[in-house]
């Protein structure tokens, strides 16, 4: 049995996952207004990563039996300067998502809840990929601020899509 109090906390990682997704679609939207369609791309399919983020939680409470609950939430921010300025939120986001995946592991080990620790170790390893990537970018879009080419030529390259992870938890309706 799940965790009560890693149900409650997971529910709202949910909401956080659900708030990244909105946050990447605001980003992507900004890059297309930019007329940056690969940069836009990436961030439209970030986007899809956390909504799948958020699902795979879901499917994880349905298939222990635990409540779900779909918090709101807040608008993102909708406005960038430049083109650096939402990457670096990004980064941002990347790492706060992986301090709050790190608190629901130290919960389900305080609780010994050793299926819901087992089910982080997924997250776990794609936060660290995900801060890597950002971190990349951010250096990138920094480094060539002036020369949107550059930037669009290095997201074609680099962050082209990878094929699905086998390892990956389901997706609630997939």
């Amino acid at each position: 049995m799940v965790a009560p109090r890693f149900v409650e906390q997971l529910n709202a990682q949910i909401g956080h996952e659900l708030a990244a997704h909105n946050q990447y679609l605001a980003v992507a939207v900004h890059y297309d207004a930019l007329t940056m369609p690969r940069m836009a791309a990436f961030f439209y399919a970030q986007a899809l990563e956390e909504r799948d983020h958020a699902m795979m939680m879901v499917q994880y409470l349905l298939d222990t039996d635990a409540d779900v609950v779909i918090p709101g939430v807040a608008a993102p921010v909708a406005s960038f300067e430049g083109v650096v300025a939402p990457v670096a939120l990004a980064l941002e986001q990347e790492k706060r998502v992986t301090e709050q995946i790190g608190a629901l592991l130290r919960t389900a080990r305080e609780e010994h809840d050793f299926a819901s620790e087992q089910f982080l170790q997924w997250f776990i390893k794609e936060q660290v990929e995900e801060v890597a990537t950002m971190g990349d970018l951010l250096a990138v879009v920094t480094r060539n601020a002036d020369d949107i080419d550059d930037i669009e030529d290095y997201v074609a390259r680099e962050q082209g899509g990878g094929s699905a992870d086998p390892t990956a938890p389901r997706i609630a309706g997939a």
